[in-house]
């Protein structure tokens, strides 16, 4: 398929995208290393968790979110999203012209500094049945015992501002049991709604198991594809931040610093 052309320049936005509220840990990280970037986030909310979709579903709900970020002239997109990068990021890349960044769960820092030889994942199942997690699992950790967890449940009760309740801490304990009892020592956090469980995860775990997530790799690749393509904003303006979503605004915001908008918009 023909490629849609883009006219890029270092002033346009960054466009960054998930199934709703989770990416925005990703976002962060790209601001707090590139804090004079113009960004565009949108959150699927109403299509959240897309983890449990079918990958023809979420490559036509990635389409449509790359569709609305390139109308606001985006010159590069973020798919802040385990789930939509394991199913859509191939196909963005090869029909829409602009460089893509996906994500994927920390196997290999995890694999590499395990000392008991035992990690956890938790992530969607979307992400844990996908050819890119065996693939990345094979490659980096062959030798290290890898428990998995659907963290079922976990994205609903964030994007409907549950993320400190006993609900979230029960379900937690139940999933974190099986891999306890496996002697982990490191926690992959396999979806980018989880960071946000750092407080119940550091309260539930014993002190010495590492938990890790791909934000800030994330936006260090960020940085670098931008450089690469000669697209790093030069501006010590302040930025243009934008956030939209088409579920709840007043839950997204809990999530963000007072000062930040977020829009409501039916897309």
């Amino acid at each position: 398929m023909h490629k849609t052309p883009i006219n890029s320049t270092r002033q346009n936005p960054i466009g960054i995208f998930d199934s709703g509220i989770g990416g925005t840990s990703i976002w962060k990280e790209i601001h707090r290393l590139l804090p004079y970037e113009n960004t565009i986030y949108l959150a699927d909310s109403l299509n959240a968790p897309y983890g449990n979709k079918n990958e023809c579903s979420i490559t036509k709900l990635s389409i449509k979110n790359t569709e609305l970020l390139l109308k606001k002239n985006c010159k590069l997109i973020v798919v802040a999203c385990n789930t939509a990068t394991t199913s859509a990021i191939s196909y963005l890349r090869q029909n829409y012209a602009i460089p893509f960044i996906g994500i994927e769960p920390a196997i290999k820092p995890a694999a590499l500094h395990t000392k008991t030889k035992a990690i956890g994942i938790l992530a969607t199942k979307g992400t844990l049945s996908s050819a890119l997690f065996s693939k990345t699992a094979a490659r980096f950790a062959n030798d290290v015992k890898i428990i998995e967890q659907v963290g079922e449940g976990i994205v609903e009760l964030i994007e409907n501002g549950e993320l400190y309740s006993k609900t979230m801490e029960t379900l937690l304990r139940s999933y974190l049991a099986p891999m306890l009892a496996q002697h982990i020592d490191y926690l992959v956090l396999g979806c980018t709604h989880y960071p946000y469980l750092l407080p119940v995860l550091t309260k539930l775990l014993p002190k010495h198991i590492q938990i890790i997530d791909s934000g800030a790799a994330v936006a260090r690749q960020t940085k670098a594809v931008l450089n690469s393509n000669h697209l790093l904003n030069l501006s010590d303006k302040d930025p243009h931040l934008e956030f939209y979503t088409n579920k709840n605004t007043h839950i997204m915001a809990s999530f963000l610093d007072a000062e930040l908008k977020v829009n409501a918009l039916q897309f």
